[in-house]
């Protein structure tokens, strides 16, 4: 069964930004939907994927994810 995780990303703060996160966040195995807004700073997935997963994918970037920091996100597991 899938679910969901939102992240709050510091430094995505432009289109660009956006759609880079997001073409990385789309290889991460598991992951069926990727949301991303600029002016939220806020990325939703849903699929089976696991949350380290994820977090491994902002290594050595000049992103910042926290899981759960922004108000009512969640961390699905």
């Amino acid at each position: 069964m899938g679910h969901e995780i939102t992240l709050l990303v510091d430094g995505m703060g432009c289109r660009r930004c956006v759609r880079e996160v997001s073409r990385w966040l789309r290889d991460v195995p598991g992951v069926t939907t990727v949301e991303a807004d600029a002016h939220t700073s806020r990325v939703r997935l849903t699929g089976t994927m696991r949350l380290g997963d994820v977090l491994d994918v902002f290594t050595g970037t000049a992103y910042t994810p926290r899981p759960g920091a922004a108000p009512g996100a969640t961390v699905g597991r």
